[in-house]
């Protein structure tokens, strides 16, 4: 029996965008307050850009151009962190 390569990184890649939602309900519970930790937008983004590889795999341009779109958002969002004072 042999394992399809591309659904490993299909789920693989769903986990680590789930990942991002459980990161960010355990940082702000911790805080007492809704916060965004920084590692929610590396998780985005290395979750989407698994995710956009799949789509490209599957050839589904309707998830192609959801995936693209997000990376834009997840890449921005780092740059505005880096450019703050240090946070949570």
């Amino acid at each position: 029996m042999s394992i399809d390569p591309w659904l490993v990184v299909g789920f693989g890649a769903q986990g680590l965008f789930t990942g991002r939602f459980l990161l960010q309900w355990i940082h702000s519970e911790r805080h007492r307050r809704s916060v965004m930790p920084k590692g929610f937008w590396y998780l985005s983004l290395s979750g989407g850009a698994l995710l956009l590889a799949y789509a490209v795999h599957k050839r589904d341009p309707v998830f192609i151009v959801g995936q693209a779109a997000g990376l834009f958002v997840y890449v921005r969002n780092l740059m505005l962190w880096k450019d703050e004072p240090a946070r949570d």
